[in-house]
């Protein structure tokens, strides 16, 4: 029988955190490693984040990138999300100063290895956050977002926007993100899955 790693204190994982190149996700006692990201991923990451940029510069929101690390107090997740948008003036927590409490709209580009967290477990996380109004899944594979806006009853809803023509309306942000924008350039890099395969088939 396997022995099961230790927990470990909150205090112990910021330390930790602070001092690594890699980073890690943290939750009720567990260190997750993250694991890096693609070309075709962080290019996406980064027209997501130039995008957001254009359309909100000048207002009261700022876009933040996936070094900032997002505090989920009710649950206890430490992460870094893709893409941060906070509006209004940014609450960190009292002890830990680097972590953000209270973002606005979350995104995260989907990696093969990692699809099924964003779109479940971390996802219910962040639904905890009170901030937080919409959240926004990027596919690399195809050009494909998923929308979820919070409705005042605490529901959420479902977009989904696929097609050279779709766009996301984010009504939070008072913008729109057209997907050929979002995929703009992506196209030199191959998928991860493909390249995934290409490199398993070679001698």
């Amino acid at each position: 029988m396997a022995a099961k790693m230790p927990l470990v204190t909150e205090d112990e994982y910021i330390e930790l955190e602070r001092k690594s190149l890699v980073k890690h996700e943290f939750c009720r006692g567990v260190i997750t490693a993250m694991a890096g990201a693609s070309a075709r991923h962080n290019a996406l990451c980064a027209n997501m984040i130039g995008l957001l940029f254009g359309a909100l510069r000048g207002g009261p929101c700022a876009v933040l990138t996936s070094d900032q690390r997002v505090h989920v107090e009710a649950t206890g997740l430490f992460t870094y999300p893709d893409v941060v948008v906070v509006c209004g003036a940014p609450q960190f927590h009292a002890k830990y100063r680097e972590n953000l409490l209270n973002p606005r709209v979350l995104v995260e580009v989907l990696s093969p290895t990692t699809a099924r967290h964003d779109q479940t477990s971390k996802f219910s996380h962040y639904r905890m956050l009170p901030s937080l109004v919409e959240y926004v899944l990027v596919y690399q594979d195809e050009r494909r977002i998923e929308h979820y806006r919070k409705l005042p009853t605490g529901q959420w809803l479902l977009t989904e926007c696929t097609g050279e023509e779709a766009s996301v309306e984010l009504p939070a942000l008072g913008c729109t993100i057209q997907l050929t924008d979002v995929y703009a350039g992506v196209d030199r890099f191959a998928p991860e899955a493909e390249r995934q395969g290409n490199e398993g088939n070679e001698p």
